[in-house]
């Protein structure tokens, strides 16, 4: 989009209007940009689309009209998706995620990580932007180990939560995320919003694929259940999300948490005779 050596100055945009001082909006079908502390907008066809900062995914548009029209909020050009599950047993927890990276219907990665391990009892799941979500993860393993250096002691999972909410209420990210851990309450699953709301959980599935994970999930989870049908569940969720969700597959990563072995990998060779049954 070519930039216009016009410009204009927002007045004021917090109420969901704007108007312009100095010069009229532009008549012409031509491209102006116009920014404000904390918006761009560009002129297109007799209207004013908000487009992002940043550059690469573009958030949810808002238009309006140069006349102060209230701006309405429209759909997102592209959209991210991804499935990840975290899941309570007897003795810790199973979490996971699977491999693909979308642009809009675009399949972008086959072999994307989206599990981390930010400590020895802690992990991150990540849905959202690629760029966000590993510069969150890198963030929260350095601090869980400072943490950890400091005080002697490893972090416990609503610590981890809380850390990671409150950096996500100081600056969104465009991500939802799981922190799932063991500590000596026993396993939790925490789900986050990209605003830092932060909800426990003895499951918890996120992403565009979430929704039929949660179906497996419902009817196959219960309380106190052992290693080896948490696997299984997180397996049976994960490939039922990467079967009717175009926005998930390529494959899974699992891992079990425990107080006894920490942070321990689940082979490929389990998850696939866990899928077998």
């Amino acid at each position: 989009m070519a930039t216009s050596e016009t410009t204009f100055e927002i007045s004021d945009v917090s109420d969901g209007r704007f108007s312009f001082l100095g010069l009229p909006p532009p008549k012409a079908l031509s491209d102006v940009w116009l920014l404000s502390s904390s918006l761009i907008f560009a002129w297109k066809d007799g209207w004013f689309i908000r487009v992002p900062r940043e550059g690469g995914i573009t958030p949810p548009n808002v238009w309006g009209s140069w006349e102060g029209e209230n701006m309405q909020e429209g759909p997102s050009a592209v959209k991210t998706g991804t499935s990840t599950v975290g899941i309570t047993f007897d003795g810790g927890v199973v979490v996971g995620a699977d491999h693909r990276a979308t642009m809009g219907h675009f399949v972008a990665n086959k072999s994307v990580q989206k599990l981390f391990k930010i400590g020895d009892n802690l992990a991150l799941t990540t849905a959202g932007l690629v760029g966000h979500a590993q510069s969150l993860a890198r963030t929260l393993a350095a601090e869980v180990s400072l943490f950890e250096l400091r005080r002697g002691d490893s972090m416990t999972v609503k610590g981890a939560a809380t850390l990671t909410a409150n950096i996500l209420s100081g600056r969104p990210h465009w991500v939802q995320l799981l922190i799932v851990g063991v500590d000596s309450d026993g396993g939790s699953v925490y789900s986050i919003d990209s605003a830092g709301g932060s909800i426990p959980d003895v499951y918890c599935a996120t992403g565009s694929g979430s929704p039929y994970m949660y179906g497996v999930l419902e009817d196959g989870f219960s309380e106190n259940m052992s290693r080896k049908d948490a696997v299984a569940l997180a397996a049976r969720a994960l490939s039922a999300s990467a079967q009717r969700d175009a926005a998930s597959g390529n494959g899974m990563d699992l891992a079990v948490i425990t107080a006894k072995d920490g942070y321990v990998p689940v082979q490929q060779s389990e998850i696939t005779s866990a899928l077998k049954k």
